[in-house]
C-alpha cells in the first residue's frame, strides 16, 4: 500500500536542519561540534517585546485571531512598510502568517498551476524550490555566479522567461549568498519585467536590515513602483529583531492575491498566534536600536570570517552585502584527498569531512543550487567563529592531492 504522495518524491527534507540535526547527534556521542548550519541569531528576544507578549496575555489576548491578522499587527505593518520601505498598503493587501516560509507558501499554493514555472537565483533558499515541486509547479534554476556577486543580470532573467513563468524570486539580501540588489539593478530588473506582465515578482526581503558597508538597502517595490500591483513584499520578525521562534510573518501585496492566500491560510492554520502577533508589533512600531545593535554585530563577524577565510589556501569569499551567512568556493578542495585516503569529489564530500575531521557543521552548496560552495551561518559568537576558523584552517591544511 502506497501511503504517501507521488508530489513528495522530489521534495528533500531541509539542508540546514538535516546538518544541524546531524551536528546534535555528534554532540549526543561527547563531540565538541560546531553547529554552522542553521540561520538563527544568537541574540535574545528584545526586553520590550517580550513585555509586549506577556502584557497581552495578561489582558486575554489568547482567543482565536482574526485569520488575516490581527488589527494591531496589521496597522503595525502598515506603518513599517510605509516607514520603512516608502510603499503604502491598506488592510486588505496586508496578510500576517505563521512565518515568512507560511507567506511564500500561502502564495504559491494560491497562484499555481501544474505547468507554472518559478524562476529561482541559483544560489536560491532551499526551500523555495521544494514548494514549487509539493504544489506542482515548475522550478526553474537561473544561476547567479559568484562573478556577478550572485546577483541575476536582466539577461538572465530575459532569457530564463517563458509564457509559462507566473513568478520570479528575488531574496535580497539573500540566504546563502548575503546577494543584495541596488536600486539601478532592481530597476534594470523592472525594465524585463515591464515586457512580460503576466510575471510575478515575490520579493523576499526578511533579511532587509541587515547590512553591511554603508549598503542602503531599497525594497523592490519602493524601487520599481510601476511593477508594484504585481509585487508580493514578504518579510518577517525573525531576523532582525531575534524572534525566530515566535513564528510571525508578513506580506504586503495586490489584494486579490492576499485574498486567495488568506484563503488558503485559512484551510492550514488559520491566524498566527495572538500573543506572538502582539510581541511582533511591538516589535515593528517600537525602538529599533537593537536592530542596529544586532546588525552591528552582525557586521563585525562578517568581517571576521571574511578575513580568516582569506588566509586559507584552497577557499574563496568575497565579502557578501548583507544577511548573516558565509557562501565559501571550494572549488580547489575538489580532488583533494583527506587523510585517510578518501577524494573529495563534491561539495557534499566537503561538508561530511569538515563535519568529521574539524567538527564543524555547514551546509552544501548544492543544496542551494550551486556548486561547489559551503554555506556557513555567522550568526553566532566571536569566539566560537574563531574557534570554527581555527578548526576549518586546520582541516583545509590536511588535505593533499
Amino acid at each position: 500500500m502506497q501511503i504517501l504522495s507521488s508530489r513528495l518524491s522530489p521534495v528533500k527534507p531541509s539542508a540546514s536542519a538535516w546538518v544541524s540535526q546531524a551536528a546534535r547527534e555528534l554532540k549526543a556521542q561527547g563531540h565538541d561540534v560546531i553547529d554552522m548550519g542553521l540561520g538563527e541569531p544568537d541574540f535574545d528576544t528584545p526586553e520590550h517585546i517580550v513585555e509586549a507578549a506577556y502584557a497581552a496575555a495578561k489582558a486575554g489576548e489568547t482567543k482565536y485571531p482574526p485569520n488575516d491578522g490581527t488589527a494591531a499587527m496589521k496597522r503595525a505593518v502598515a506603518d513599517k512598510f510605509s516607514r520603512d520601505n516608502g510603499v503604502d498598503f491598506d488592510a486588505k493587501e496586508i496578510l500576517v502568517s505563521n512565518g515568512a516560509k507560511q507567506i511564500i507558501f500561502n502564495a504559491l499554493m494560491a497562484s499555481l498551476e501544474a505547468d507554472s514555472e518559478v524562476l529561482l537565483c541559483a544560489p536560491y533558499f532551499g526551500q523555495y524550490k521544494d514548494m514549487v515541486l509539493i504544489l506542482g509547479g515548475q522550478p526553474k534554476e537561473v544561476p547567479c555566479s559568484a562573478d556577478n556577486a550572485f546577483l541575476m543580470t536582466p539577461q538572465d532573467l530575459e532569457a530564463a522567461i517563458t509564457p509559462q513563468t507566473k513568478w520570479v524570486i528575488l531574496n535580497s539580501p539573500s540566504n546563502p549568498a548575503g546577494a543584495t540588489y541596488t536600486k539601478q539593478e532592481l530597476q534594470a530588473l523592472a525594465a524585463v519585467l515591464l515586457k512580460h506582465p503576466h510575471v510575478l515578482v515575490m520579493a523576499d526581503e526578511i533579511y532587509e536590515h541587515i547590512v553591511f558597508d554603508d549598503f542602503e538597502f531599497i525594497s523592490f517595490a519602493q524601487a520599481c513602483p510601476q511593477l508594484k500591483h504585481r509585487t508580493l513584499i514578504v518579510n518577517g520578525v525573525s531576523k532582525a529583531y531575534a524572534m525566530t521562534g515566535w513564528r510571525i510573518g508578513y506580506c504586503g501585496g495586490p489584494q486579490e492575491l492576499v485574498a486567495g492566500m488568506n484563503k488558503v491560510q485559512s484551510q492550514i492554520s488559520s491566524g498566527a498566534c495572538s500573543v506572538a502577533q502582539a510581541a511582533a508589533a511591538a516589535a515593528l512600531i517600537g525602538p529599533q536600536t537593537s536592530v542596529e545593535e544586532f546588525r552591528l554585530a552582525f557586521e563585525r563577524r562578517r568581517n571576521l570570517v571574511v578575513d580568516r577565510v582569506s588566509g586559507i589556501p584552497g577557499l574563496s569569499l568575497d565579502p557578501p552585502r548583507g544577511a548573516f551567512y558565509a557562501f565559501v568556493g571550494c572549488t580547489k578542495l575538489i580532488g583533494r584527498n583527506t587523510p585517510d585516503g578518501t577524494t573529495l569529489s563534491s561539495d557534499v564530500d566537503v561538508t561530511e569531512y569538515l563535519l568529521k575531521d574539524a567538527k564543524i557543521a555547514a551546509v552544501p552548496g548544492s543544496a542551494y543550487g550551486l556548486s561547489p560552495f559551503f554555506r556557513l551561518s555567522t550568526a553566532t559568537s566571536d569566539q566560537i567563529l574563531m574557534t570554527a576558523m581555527d578548526r576549518l584552517a586546520a582541516s583545509v591544511a590536511k588535505l593533499y592531492r
